[in-house]
Parts: structure tokens; C-alpha cells; sequence
């Protein structure tokens, strides 16, 4: 049995930053940049006016100076000629400086009549003129390493850019196993249950950027397994969930044994969660998680979004972030515990009374992870616990 360290950084080593491929600009958001990408174009392209006004030559005019308008400048539709002193060109908001105009003079600051505009009080030193370029200048870099969101995709479009390249998301197959199971609104004869663990698995893995295959759920035998493994094969990563114990009905070890994995390690020195099991099989790797509800979640997320983000070239999170308890909790034993909590306004964390593995109802209220070491020594309220954060969310720029 090896220790949570260890088992991770085995998991991370089977795994490494898939390559890229290009897709439309509309299906890149959440999606992660292979790399830096250059603006295609300037922007603006061109001076433009900030305000609704007159654009005029020269400098500030004092108030009382007069122009005669000679045209009209609306965005997308410029004024062709240029703009003399003791001239004005009506200007909107966005639309091209005319040539030879230095500044615009806002239109409260004037008063129109007929082809005539007065400067009617000191329009100040501002020009309100946007510069070419004054956003970014063609050859610009934009890079992030974090998931695409609103402002990375608007940035980008403005940049030129009809198509991106980025990380191809990992696929994901997961594998339920057990004759008790039954898919989600089955009817259930005594002695069944209903699967939960891998539409779990399939939410968890799909708002961190991979794409889920959820496989059809395998019997306890070993041509039922072997089928349901041959239907996984060309995937980036196998996850079974079941069977990976040491019972005389857990068979998914052996059955993938007899499929040719190779083994990595079985059995983690942590709950819930200990019948962890990993291997490679082939180019593809695989995880096997325990039966057990909360293990499965618990473990996806300590090993599974560690693995996810690699493979996508995100960087690691940071280390545990350390909350005040907001009630005692007991000596751990041997094994590291990982605790469902939920965290209180005032920032503490307040742990659950009920830690069994089998309890969804007490994970799904959770949004915190309270990390027990082996052997820690009991804990009262207001003592400083490490912990993890259980949301769902993703990161975006």
C-alpha cells in the first residue's frame, strides 16, 4: 500500500500534455491555447472619434470660435475629404478621424445651426480621439494558460482570429461495473442498486475539459468485462469504477490483467478510497476506483483532475489552503482521511458528522475536503486543517 504522494505522482507520470488540434472560434471557449497567438490586424485599425461630437483641426478652440460643417463621419461610413481650419466634420462615436482633424470637440460643448457650429464653453485639452493601435497593433502575442472564456474569445476575434488552435480534449471512457447495477429510472428488483458513480465521473471530468464516454455497465463476469475493455481501447484514459478490490466477485484487476495492463500499483494508504488501482494498458491509461460512491467522487477528484489538467497543460494547483475548524474532530488512524465538509461565512470549515463512503447525500453538500495526515492527533474548533476545494468549476480568461 503506498501513500496519496506517491500514487499521484505515478498517475501524473502515465500521463502528458496531449497535442493540439484547430477548431472554429465558437467552440474554443473553455477550451486551452496550444501556444501564443499573434494579432492578425490592428485596433483599432484607425484613429477613431471616443464621443459624439465635431472633429475639427488645430488646437483647442476657445469658446465663442466658429466652423462651418462641411460633412458628416458615422462609424462605418467615413468623410472622404479633409477637414481645413475653421472647419468641422460631425462625428459619431467610433467613426474614422478625417484627415487633417487633430481633436473632437464633444457636442455639449458646442451648439449647432444650420452649417454652422460655436464653441460654446472650453472643450478642454482632451482630444477624445482613440489612436491606431491604441488596443494592440498587428503581431500583438496573446497567451494564456488558462481555459478560454468571454474575455480571451472577444479579445481573440478582434484579433482576426476565425479559427484557433488549442489542446485537444482528452477522452475519457468510464466503465461501471457490478450485476447489482441499474441505469438511472430503472425499476430495481430486490438486491439491485442504481448506478450513480459514472454520471458522477462524466460531470466532473467534462467541466474540466475532457470528453466522457460513459461505457455500458459491465456484469461480474469475465466475458462481459473483457467486452466492455475492448470497447474503451483507443481512449487517453480508462476509469473502472468497482470490482477493484480483492473480493472473490472483484474481477476488474484480473480482467485487465488478461487484457494486457500493465500494472502500476494497487491499494493507497488513504479513505475513503484505499482499492485504488492503476496500470497501463497499451498507449492508454487506466485507473481503476473503488465501488463505493464518495471513494469514486473523492478520488477523481484528488487523483483523476490532477491527471485531466496535465493532460491538457494546466498547471497544477497549489498546495492545500489551510481553514480554521468550525468543530472538533477526532485522531485520524493510518491512513490519510479525507473529510467532506462545507465552508461557513466566516471561513471556516465545518465538518460532516457522518464520513461513510457510501454517503452521496453528505457529498453532494459538501464543497470542501478536510485532509487528515495518518496518525494526526485529534483537532478542537478554530484549529488550522488543510483542505481542498470540492467546486466543479473551471478557470477562464
Amino acid at each position: 500500500m503506498i501513500s496519496v504522494a506517491e500514487a499521484r505522482a505515478h498517475l501524473l507520470s502515465m500521463v502528458q500534455r496531449l497535442d493540439a488540434e484547430e477548431v472554429p472560434l465558437r467552440e474554443a471557449a473553455s477550451r486551452l491555447l496550444a501556444g501564443p497567438v499573434e494579432a492578425r490586424q490592428t485596433q483599432p485599425p484607425f484613429a477613431a472619434s471616443a464621443m459624439d461630437g465635431y472633429a475639427v483641426s488645430g488646437p483647442p478652440p476657445a469658446p465663442g470660435t466658429a466652423f462651418e460643417i462641411v460633412g458628416e463621419a458615422a462609424a462605418g461610413h467615413p468623410y472622404e475629404g479633409s477637414v481645413a481650419p475653421g472647419q468641422a466634420v460631425r462625428i459619431f462615436t467610433g467613426a474614422p478621424l478625417p484627415k487633417g482633424a487633430d481633436r473632437v470637440v464633444i457636442q455639449e460643448d458646442m451648439t449647432r445651426e444650420g452649417d454652422r457650429a460655436t464653441v460654446t464653453q472650453d472643450p478642454g485639452p482632451s482630444t477624445h480621439i482613440r489612436p491606431a493601435g491604441g488596443d494592440f497593433a498587428a503581431g500583438t502575442e496573446f497567451a494564456s494558460d488558462s481555459p478560454l472564456g468571454a474575455r480571451g474569445i472577444a479579445l481573440l476575434a478582434a484579433m482576426g482570429h476565425a479559427r484557433l488552435p488549442v489542446i485537444r480534449r482528452p477522452v475519457i471512457a468510464i466503465l461501471m461495473t457490478g450485476d447489482e447495477l441499474r441505469p438511472p429510472g430503472a425499476a430495481l428488483d430486490p438486491g439491485e442498486i442504481t448506478a450513480s458513480n459514472g454520471y458522477g465521473l462524466a460531470a466532473m471530468v467534462e467541466a474540466h475539459g475532457a470528453e466522457a464516454r460513459l461505457l455500458p455497465i459491465a456484469r461480474d463476469t469475465e466475458e462481459s468485462l473483457a467486452q466492455a475493455i475492448d470497447l474503451a481501447q483507443g481512449v487517453d484514459l480508462l476509469l473502472t469504477v468497482g470490482g477493484a478490490s480483492v473480493g472473490d466477485h472483484d474481477l476488474v484487476a484480473g480482467a485487465l490483467a488478461k487484457a494486457g495492463m500493465d500494472p502500476v500499483f494497487h491499494r493507497v494508504a488513504m479513505r475513503p478510497g484505499k482499492p485504488l488501482m492503476a496500470g497501463r494498458l497499451g498507449e492508454m491509461a487506466v485507473v481503476g476506483l473503488p465501488g463505493n460512491p464518495v471513494s469514486a467522487m473523492v478520488c477523481a477528484r484528488i487523483f483523476i483532475l490532477p491527471m485531466l489538467h496535465r493532460m491538457l497543460g494546466l498547471p497544477q494547483e497549489g498546495p492545500p489552503v489551510e481553514r480554521p475548524l468550525a468543530n472538533d474532530v477526532p485522531a485520524n488512524g493510518p491512513r490519510q482521511h479525507y473529510m467532506r465538509a462545507e465552508r461557513l461565512p466566516d471561513g471556516s470549515v465545518r465538518v460532516a458528522d457522518r464520513q461513510d463512503s457510501s454517503l452521496l447525500s453528505v457529498l453532494a453538500r459538501a464543497d470542501t475536503l478536510v485532509i487528515r495526515p495518518p496518525h494526526a492527533p485529534a483537532a478542537v474548533t478554530g484549529a488550522l486543517v488543510p483542505t481542498v476545494n470540492l467546486s466543479d468549476e473551471t478557470r477562464q480568461s
